[in-house]
């Protein structure tokens, strides 16, 4: 059975997220999730000592803030450095054995890649079709679903959660083992399915308040 993977979390480390790791690993397990990704912005903190916890398996990452918008890079050996371009920003995810997604596209209100920044990169190993915090949701899960298949790549989903209660609202659906190994693997070589929806208007809210 494929394992059910939330791609894209924030933790405190983030400065717009309140989650913390008791938190993190309470709402996973509450939405039947096998694992989450830790992609906090331009830091690598919040994923230090991460590892399997009673079957949760912890996905070290970040999301990078490139010249062009963000990329979340899963699994690299060491911190991304922010503002470069977007085909340097693949590199040196590459360099560090990480793999490389693009995230929310043309949502409003984040730093997100236009389908335009594709013309000259594609090196990116995988792009994410829904994100539940992508607004219009639609508009974005659509651009999305588009550009991967124009590119022909993997496609993934995550809930970019900054709030405990949205965790796994979004998620990807992996053909893997239970190991960041396996399951970095697998995005890779498109043995995955995005499933999700959107947040909720009154969770947006609470999230606003909140931040």
């Amino acid at each position: 059975m494929p394992l059910k993977i939330d791609l894209h979390v924030h933790t405190r480390y983030s400065k717009d997220s309140i989650i913390n790791l008791k938190d993190l690993i309470l709402y996973s397990r509450r939405n039947g999730l096998d694992g989450v990704a830790i992609t906090d912005h331009d830091t690598l903190e919040g994923t230090l000592n991460l590892g399997q916890t009673d079957g949760l398996i912890l996905i070290p990452g970040l999301e990078v803030t490139t010249a062009s918008g963000h990329v979340v890079a899963l699994n690299p050996s060491s911190l991304i450095p922010k503002g470069l371009s977007l085909e340097e920003t693949v590199e040196r995810i590459h360099e560090a054995d990480g793999i490389a997604i693009a995230a929310h596209l043309s949502s409003f209100l984040k730093s997100s890649l236009g389908p335009s920044a594709f013309k000259k990169t594609t090196k990116i190993d995988a792009v994410e079709v829904i994100n539940s915090s992508a607004f219009p949701f639609f508009l974005s899960t659509c651009i999305g679903k588009r550009l991967a298949h124009r590119l022909n790549l993997p496609q993934t989903g995550g809930s970019d959660s900054h709030i405990p209660e949205t965790i796994g609202l979004a998620y990807t659906a992996i053909d893997a083992h239970l190991d960041v190994d396996s399951v970095v693997h697998a995005i890779r070589k498109g043995y995955t399915i995005p499933y999700g929806k959107s947040v909720p208007f009154g969770l947006r809210f609470r999230k606003i308040l909140k931040g």
